[in-house]
């Protein structure tokens, strides 16, 4: 199994870097397979995220969002965690995504679907710098909440 190092870019810089075992690329979707790679736990309110949480990633060369789904060391499912972004671009052994601000969160039980940074997108001035781009992002946002209401990940992920 190879490892890739995903790069997430934040308005043209580095937000975060971390090794990921590849476990698929079919030409279009990319999945690896990292364990958290923030320092310390994140507690989002809704959901913490802590050292031993394993996130298998989901980017995609045709589409604007990247798909997380989030498990506890003991494997017990937490959620999915959506980012919004550029079409990811594989190059070497680096997996380089753009973050758009948009996030989605959905619980494991499906009981949270939350739509977030939707202030952060509106100040970033995406929408006067590259209008497309904004649209773009919004109708993934749009996407991933109706497909997170119907439960439906399975049909991204191919499980």
């Amino acid at each position: 199994m190879s490892t890739v190092d995903v790069v997430l870019v934040k308005a043209g810089r580095t937000k975060i870097r971390y090794p990921a075992a590849l476990l698929h690329d079919d030409g279009t979707r990319i999945t690896v397979r990292a364990e958290w790679a923030g320092e310390g736990a994140r507690d989002f309110g809704f959901v913490r995220f802590e050292p031993g949480d394993v996130f298998t990633e989901y980017y995609w060369r045709d589409r604007w969002y990247a798909l997380k789904e989030v498990r506890g060391p003991q494997g017990t499912l937490k959620g999915w965690y959506c980012d919004i972004t550029r079409p990811a671009v594989l190059s070497g052994t680096e997996l380089v995504v753009e973050d758009l601000d948009l996030d989605l969160w959905r619980s494991a039980d499906g009981t949270q679907v939350l739509r977030l940074d939707e202030d952060e997108f509106a100040e970033s001035g995406l929408a006067d710098r590259d209008p497309e781009a904004a649209r773009q992002a919004v109708a993934a946002l749009d996407e991933l909440e109706l497909l997170a209401r119907q439960g439906d990940f399975g049909t991204l992920t191919g499980s």
